[in-house]
């Protein structure tokens, strides 16, 4: 489908000049509106916005989409996409485009971060710094090279930490809906990273081969989106299913992983750590038990986030690459599917 060449759009995000020049220099004959930042789903936004309205560029949509007259388009900054799946989005032919590909290397980074961080001990030489001992103990001193780190998807995040994970010589695990890996050159991601055509994976499981998975891996990568098929998709029997020295690291979304079930695992040391950086309260309360775990390591949903100096750059790389395929009737990156949209 053509977008005409004058299109409406309305950006609900902090805007600098430079990001108006880079739409211009794409669409010089687009109309420019900028509405407030939006960042949930009960806030509304002035009608007058809405109507006539082609493109919208958001974190999430005002809570009257209703008001969207002739809206064609939504293009979203982060990965997920739950903030559209109760929006009539497919009953009135709009397409949703993610953010995907913007947090590929700060999430990454962090994955490889964490697991060194697992591997050395960091959190015991740490107590020891505090306690003024001195000690040389064989933990210390291990190599994460040989590791397998395991993956459950395999999206943009997985294949950013896999190159890097190969690199170091880790064997790379992933466990993906058919059991399969494909090719992936409709996603956006930065030059010279990723893992667009799947090379770096040593074995593909499926679902039904959960427990010989998660039976395998040192390191657990959650990386799928949170929608009603994934929302407590792992729970007690599932991590049971870990070894007890693997290490869990969740960057994707709290809700994937059924709360209590991992309470529990971590208070009884079902396995030896877990690092988290997406939360089932924001902020975390004081009083959550995951604050005083030994075994726990906390971050405040900074793994990639919009405070990266680098977000909104490539935020408008991706909006302006699909703004300009939308306009020459080309196939948009980051598009959602139907099946997407409808959360399976």
């Amino acid at each position: 489908m053509f977008m005409r060449d004058d299109p409406t759009i309305l950006i609900s995000l902090p805007t600098g000049e430079e990001s108006v020049e880079r739409i211009g220099t794409v669409c010089p004959n687009a109309t420019l509106r900028i509405g407030p930042h939006i960042d949930d789903d009960t806030t509304p936004m002035s009608t007058q916005l809405l109507r006539g309205t082609d493109i919208i560029l958001c974190e999430v949509p005002p809570a009257n989409f209703d008001d969207f007259d002739q809206l064609q388009w939504i293009q979203l900054t982060s990965s997920g996409y739950s903030q559209v799946l109760d929006l009539p989005v497919l009953e009135r032919g709009i397409r949703v485009t993610n953010g995907l590909g913007n947090f590929d290397i700060p999430i990454a980074e962090w994955v490889i971060m964490m697991m060194i961080f697992w591997q050395r001990h960091t959190l015991t030489m740490l107590d020891n710094q505090r306690h003024h001992r001195w000690s040389h103990e064989p933990p210390f001193q291990r190599e994460l090279h040989g590791s397998t780190v395991g993956f459950y998807g395999y999206g943009g995040i997985s294949r950013e930490a896999a190159r890097l994970c190969k690199a170091m010589g880790l064997t790379v695990w992933t466990l993906t809906r058919d059991g399969t890996v494909k090719k992936r050159h409709d996603k956006y991601f930065e030059p010279g990273t990723s893992d667009p055509d799947g090379a770096c994976v040593d074995r593909v499981f499926s679902p039904d081969q959960l427990d010989v998975f998660l039976g395998g891996v040192d390191y657990l990568v959650m990386a799928i989106p949170l929608t009603p098929a994934t929302r407590g998709l792992i729970g007690e029997k599932e991590l049971r299913m870990l070894q007890p020295e693997a290490v869990l690291l969740n960057v994707a979304r709290a809700h994937i992983i059924a709360e209590q079930a991992l309470i529990r695992c971590m208070s009884e040391n079902w396995i030896r750590g877990a690092s988290i950086d997406v939360h089932y309260q924001y902020p975390l309360p004081p009083e959550h038990p995951f604050w005083a775990m030994p075994n726990v390591v906390l971050t405040p949903h900074v793994a990639g986030d919009d405070a990266n100096p680098s977000f909104a750059e490539r935020l408008y790389n991706i909006f302006t690459e699909n703004l300009r395929r939308l306009i020459a009737g080309e196939p948009l990156l980051n598009h959602l599917s139907e099946s997407q949209l409808r959360g399976e």
